[in-house]
């Protein structure tokens, strides 16, 4: 079988139906392909169709593309059933590698030959998944952050054995799905975005662990400060403006000796049961009696606000009055 024209793709399977592998599904559905999944769990199928049919709304505000239908949602019953037609198979499986080497190595067998399958795994590199498969040329990572619907960010990187044109076509058939693409021209444990909230996450931990700060404290210093400005403007560019006219050089010529002060631990601390039982009491703290689909809800709206505010997604159609 001959790659498709990424543009031209109209069969895509995710394996997997979990958080991400739903939220993949949902993600396809919207931009009008035809979903097939598969998980091996035995309520897979309700969970996924919960989870498509809360993502809807926020999809829709999206904006759907010609002829997207949840209808169109398919559950195999086996692996094989489920890729035999994908034209894209994105698998969503647990991080645990002896899995992923596996899972992937039977749907490189299942999937028709030179259809890219691509992992969604959040660490690893594709170079450790991809020993065992047949044909490792055609696997890549495409690494998408929580929920895939929502979030445009997908980084593609591919193994010492993948093909690069399997990267460049991956890379291309996800902007033509409506994603922002990261092509990284390296592999990088952990990728980009996620070695950088991994550190603010890292540095969360210390400050509850050392009673610095709750876990209120450390949302409300991100989500009311430079979460404001991340919705719009990187760090990096974020900081050069903090040198004023002077730019980027000012500002490490002006800040550059705070980089040796003590602010920042970056190795992960012990989780011990006390700092697990802090974290999680302080979340329970936070939702302040919000159930979990009231949080879905409100940080889907909240997203397609930013998004909207940024200019990033248009205005909906005003309706006419009757």
């Amino acid at each position: 079988m001959a790659r498709p024209d990424p543009a031209d793709v109209a069969r895509v399977t995710c394996v997997g139906a979990g958080v991400i592998g739903g939220g993949w599904a949902a993600h396809f559905l919207a931009r009008g392909y035809d979903v097939t999944v598969w998980d091996p769990a035995p309520d897979a199928e309700p969970r996924l169709r919960r989870l498509v049919e809360a993502a809807w709304p926020a999809l829709t505000q999206l904006g759907l593309a010609p002829g997207a239908d949840p209808a169109r949602l398919k559950v195999a019953p086996t692996l094989e059933e489920a890729c035999a037609e994908a034209e894209f198979v994105q698998e969503s499986a647990p991080e645990k590698l002896e899995l992923k080497r596996d899972l992937l190595a039977r749907l490189d067998a299942a999937t028709p030959p030179g259809v890219v399958v691509a992992s969604s795994t959040s660490g690893y590199p594709m170079t450790d998944m991809q020993t065992t498969a047949a044909d490792p040329g055609r696997l890549v990572v495409g690494h998408p952050f929580n929920p895939p619907y929502l979030i445009p960010l997908v980084e593609v990187v591919g193994g010492e054995r993948t093909d690069p044109e399997a990267v460049a076509w991956a890379a291309r058939f996800y902007e033509a799905a409506g994603k922002s693409v990261l092509t990284m021209d390296r592999e990088l444990p952990g990728f980009v975005a996620n070695r950088l909230q991994e550190a603010l996450w890292r540095e969360a931990l210390h400050m509850v662990a050392n009673g610095e700060a709750t876990v209120r404290d450390i949302d409300a210093s991100i989500t009311e400060g430079p979460g404001l400005r991340w919705a719009f403007m990187g760090p990096c560019l974020t900081f050069a403006l903090a040198g004023g006219e002077g730019g980027m050089a000012h500002m490490l010529d002006h800040f550059g000796e705070s980089l040796k002060s003590p602010w920042t631990r970056l190795e992960a601390p012990e989780l011990d049961r006390k700092l697990y039982d802090g974290m999680v009491d302080g979340c329970a703290e936070a939702a302040a009696g919000r159930s979990h689909a009231d949080l879905v809800a409100e940080r889907d709206q909240g997203v397609i606000d930013v998004l909207r505010a940024t200019g990033r997604l248009p205005e909906p159609p005003r309706r006419s009055a009757g």
